[in-house]
């Protein structure tokens, strides 16, 4: 059997390359039928697909190992030839939007093929490749930055993952220690950090400016794809958390300090939540493992067949390790039929979370693999971010498996940081479109701009005194703002989606996972809002949504005596 490890990446020849998709589109321009043009379509999805495959190959082998010369070059020629393959993408969305067989071509691909063409051609131009490829440069430096942490704790050398579990230590001196440590690590770079982040912005409103934009917020809105929501609705949903979330965010923060014992809860202390310690794996990473294939098997058909795929082409990466890059994520690698999870597990809940989380977005791709349109097979990004949280609540029946008599603790926890994860989202978001809504900002400004933002959306917060987080550099931690701007909304949109199949699951398991099955068929075939539609969930936009899931959050987290557990 083939595994990931055979999976073959060869270096793609662009000039080849633009020569094939050239002569190509000309033949499409010239077509006088529309299946003449769909045949086309077919041979262009073809070499999309041969592309990212090999792109995702660096990708994924550059992540696992930074200090891998070859794919770290790889990954470099990448970020140079990224934007001359998103030119050719952008003539082909040019000629397909202006077919005269348009109606038929929109018969046979979707109309949501189109409203994507749309979009890629007004977030793109030829003529600021130079400063694509300059933003994909400097994305990959933070991200290689960060990779490059070793931290010198408990006599060990760790990265910044490896120092998670020391952050949630009953032991209150270990856990301001790590934090430290942690941030330590920032200050100590901080001018990296800043010089990045400040070449980043500038380059990205240099791109909106070329566009024609006034500022990046629109070019970054177009380049994840909104179709049928603006800047104004997503306001609009930052001022809802603010008004049904934080209040009950801050609630939760002082039943965690009185359930710890502190008088004070400082952000140090965020990280623990029971004096006896929190809900972690009752086992190493192969037993987790284990038990994930016997919930995926007991869960669905669907998600069994899916499972021991993953297993047997041996399509995981999971645990941390030194020169390994921070995070988690799933992608997915088209010539092999293949998705694709990274992680860092370190022995805290989390590596169950990523083993539903990241499975959710597995299993999305997994059902919608065979599709036939490419932009189809992921939905766009708010929509995708549904399917691995909500992921995480249909599985809770399987919990015990994992946390054994710490169950209860483990979904005490789970729930009420769902909620708590809310505000600093929003907060998260609203720091972006202040920043690109100002470029300007110098980096103390720009940490300026995020403490009032914490106490907006965070007013519970205390650093007790570290002095990075106390001038507002956290943000610097948060991969999104640096190398995807403008995602992190799309958790907060995704989480209200999740908690309402939460709360659809605790009522009818099945129905739920029904629904849930519906939208991962759906794949990106339509969009966000369309696709809440298919699922039969709320759009998080509306009035009262983030109440309707929030009511019966709160009575249940109520219900439960979390001093006891």
């Amino acid at each position: 059997m083939v595994t990931f490890k055979d999976y073959k990446y060869t270096r793609p020849d662009m000039q080849a390359l633009k020569h094939q998709w050239h002569g190509l589109l000309e033949t499409f321009r010239t077509s006088d039928t529309s299946d003449g043009q769909n045949e086309v379509i077919v041979e262009l999805n073809r070499l999309a697909e041969d592309y990212s495959t090999q792109e995702n190959l660096v990708y994924i082998r550059a992540s696992v190992d930074t200090n891998d010369e070859y794919y770290q070059k790889e990954r470099d020629y990448f970020d140079e030839i990224g934007p001359e393959f998103e030119d050719l993408n952008t003539e082909f969305y040019k000629a397909l939007v202006s077919s005269r067989f348009r109606s038929e071509l929109e018969e046979r691909w979707g109309t949501q093929l189109f409203a994507i063409a749309d979009q890629k051609i007004r977030s793109f131009s030829s003529s600021v490749i130079p400063l694509l490829q300059e933003e994909n440069k400097l994305s990959s430096e933070y991200s290689k930055l960060v990779a490059s942490a070793q931290i010198e704790f408990d006599g060990k050398t760790l990265t910044l993952a490896q120092l998670v579990p020391y952050t949630q230590s009953t032991d209150r001196k270990i856990r301001k220690s790590a934090v430290e440590a942690a941030f330590g690590f920032y200050a100590a770079h901080q001018d990296r950090f800043n010089d990045i982040y400040d070449r980043l912005v500038k380059t990205r409103h240099n791109i909106a400016e070329a566009l024609g934009y006034d500022d990046f917020v629109e070019v970054g809105f177009l380049r994840m794809n909104r179709i049928g929501y603006d800047r104004k609705m997503v306001q609009n949903f930052r001022d809802q958390v603010k008004e049904h979330v934080v209040p009950i965010a801050t609630e939760l923060y002082k039943r965690q300090a009185e359930r710890i014992g502190v008088d004070k809860l400082y952000f140090y202390d965020e990280g623990l939540n029971f004096t006896d310690g929190n809900a972690d794996p009752a086992g190493p990473p192969e037993w987790i493992i284990e038990n994930g294939k016997k919930m995926y098997e007991e869960l669905s058909p669907e998600t069994s067949e899916f499972f021991h795929f993953m297993l047997e082409h041996e399509l995981m990466d999971l645990e941390a390790k030194k020169g390994k890059e921070g995070g988690g994520y799933c992608t997915f690698i088209d010539n092999y039929r293949s998705p694709f999870i990274f992680s860092n597990f370190n022995g805290t809940s989390h590596d169950i979370d990523v083993l539903t989380h990241e499975a959710g977005h597995a299993f999305q791709v997994y059902s919608s693999r065979d599709i036939g349109v490419p932009e189809y097979i992921w939905p766009t990004t708010e929509a995708a971010e549904i399917h691995s949280m909500s992921m995480e609540f249909i599985t809770w029946p399987w919990m015990e498996l994992f946390f054994k008599e710490a169950t209860e603790k483990y979904k005490f926890t789970h729930l009420s940081s769902a909620l708590l994860f809310l505000p600093y989202g929003v907060a998260v978001d609203e720091f972006q479109q202040r920043i690109y809504e100002n470029p300007q900002l110098s980096p103390e400004e720009r940490n300026g701009v995020w403490k009032e933002l914490e106490q907006k959306y965070l007013p519970h917060r205390d650093y007790g005194g570290i002095p990075f987080l106390e001038a507002g550099g956290i943000w610097q931690r948060q991969s999104h703002i640096y190398e995807v701007p403008f995602y992190y909304i799309d958790y907060c949109l995704a989480q209200i989606c999740a908690l309402q199949f939460w709360k659809k699951s605790r009522e009818d398991h099945q129905a739920a996972w029904d629904d849930y099955l519906r939208l991962c068929r759906l794949g990106g075939s339509k969009p966000f809002l369309e696709l809440l539609d298919g699922a039969g969930l709320a759009s998080p936009f509306d009035d009262g949504c983030i109440e309707s899931v929030t009511v019966p959050i709160r009575e249940w987290l109520d219900s439960i005596d979390d001093r006891s557990l």
